[in-house]
């Protein structure tokens, strides 16, 4: 038997191992003994002050069941359940109460009790399911949340439910977020887009980007093995690039609709890099049925974050509009639209945007939404009409992104 997942499932895994299956293939008696053991352990933890007698508590897990109903036991209190004590206890009823474990204590236990995915996954919930705002309003909890992409993008969704309190650490939160997602971008970024490849010569800055697979080649092939077939690989070969001596203009358009966060995320921090590259000039704007342009916020990827609206409908074709007004050398810029492509405007007033800029001699590109799990989340009936109207669309990551720009400015 095994135990069904709940809200709480996820993160009653103590020791961060796989769901517990009935039988093995060849297990023995003790086997079967041990895993079910942990299966009723699994029962207990899932179902905390509502588990029946007979699951008893293990010893050493009252730390992980009490971490667990801080957070989870409020499901039950949103849904009107009572909490009250275990069941077959005598006494009168009672509630959650805050006081017990305070939102800092709770963070601390909650770190050395869970592996690291599960803690990352508890304090999202924290944040962005059960509002426990007093994590973001005193400054030593703010500062002991883990920052991942997945905590940022849940407090960019929520970001408008917060009280004042909470104002400060939010900023302190998204800004980890931000500095470690640009320390890992920047350096893809800087090689793709610093200037075209010199093929003419040869460069000691070893960059996959710069991989020069012909005269590697041919730097090797005295090392050919013909009984094995294999080629001994000493001298890798790189190629330099040339030093862009023209001015791109980027202008990039983020939709903010409630499915955006993760996509407004990485843009921001995109717009911020390039901002800081040389023969680079980034306008942005983001939009929903309105267009916001934070041009003057692109070298500082929090403050976008913390001026941008998520939620509304969704208006491409005002956007691409916009775009086509920032136009000033056609053959020196390249639009970015980074958008699901679900557009609650006009379809054929969007299409009839991008044929105009492509005709002109404006650079397209069209950046699908990504879900959590780095899936592509768009409309591909929306987007393949794009593409027939000269806009180029990919699903892309950040690094892979950077690269595709980097092709587009030579």
């Amino acid at each position: 038997m095994t135990a069904p997942h709940t809200d709480r499932d996820s993160a009653r895994r103590p020791g961060g191992g796989a769901a517990v299956s009935g039988t093995d293939h060849a297990a023995g008696p003790a086997t079967s003994q041990v895993t079910d053991q942990e299966a009723a352990r699994r029962w207990r933890l899932v179902l905390g002050r509502y588990a029946a007698q007979e699951l008893q508590q293990r010893p050493g897990d009252a730390g992980i069941e009490r971490a667990l109903q801080y957070l989870y036991d409020r499901e039950y209190v949103e849904r009107g359940h009572r909490l009250g004590k275990q069941p077959g206890a005598r006494g009168g009823g009672g509630s959650l109460d805050p006081s017990a474990l305070k939102a800092l204590d709770w963070l601390g236990q909650a770190r050395t009790l869970f592996p690291r995915e599960t803690f990352e996954r508890m304090q999202v919930d924290a944040v962005s399911r059960y509002r426990l705002t007093e994590l973001l309003a005193d400054p030593a909890a703010a500062e002991a949340l883990e920052p991942s992409r997945e905590l940022a993008t849940a407090l960019l969704q929520v970001r408008g439910r917060l009280d004042d309190r909470a104002a400060a650490g939010l900023r302190t939160v998204i800004a980890r977020v931000v500095e470690d997602i640009v320390r890992r971008l920047r350096p893809q970024f800087a090689t793709a887009l610093s200037g075209r490849k010199d093929r003419s010569r040869r460069s000691m800055h070893k960059v996959s980007q710069n991989f020069d697979g012909k005269r590697t080649l041919q730097a090797n092939l005295s090392r050919y093995d013909p009984e094995s077939g294999r080629l001994i690989v000493q001298d890798v070969r790189f190629v330099s690039r040339a030093r862009r001596t023209l001015t791109w203009e980027v202008v990039l358009l983020v939709d903010q609709s409630g499915s955006m966060a993760a996509s407004l995320l990485y843009s921001a921090v995109c717009a911020g890099i390039m901002s800081a590259l040389p023969g680079i000039t980034v306008r942005l704007a983001v939009f929903d049925t309105n267009v916001v342009d934070l041009s003057h916020l692109a070298h500082d990827p929090v403050a976008v974050l913390l001026t941008a609206q998520l939620g509304g409908g969704t208006d491409i074709a005002k956007a691409m509009r916009y775009a086509e007004q920032q136009v000033t050398n056609p053959s020196r810029t390249v639009v970015v639209l980074v958008s699901d492509f679900e557009e609650g405007g006009s379809v054929a007033q969007l299409l009839a945007s991008v044929r105009r800029l492509a005709e002109s001699g404006v650079r397209l590109l069209g950046l699908a939404a990504l879900d959590e799990s780095a899936e592509p989340v768009y409309d591909q009936g929306t987007a393949r009409r794009l593409a027939e109207s000269g806009m180029h669309v990919a699903a892309l990551t950040p690094e892979r992104f950077a690269e595709w720009l980097g092709e587009v400015l030579v």
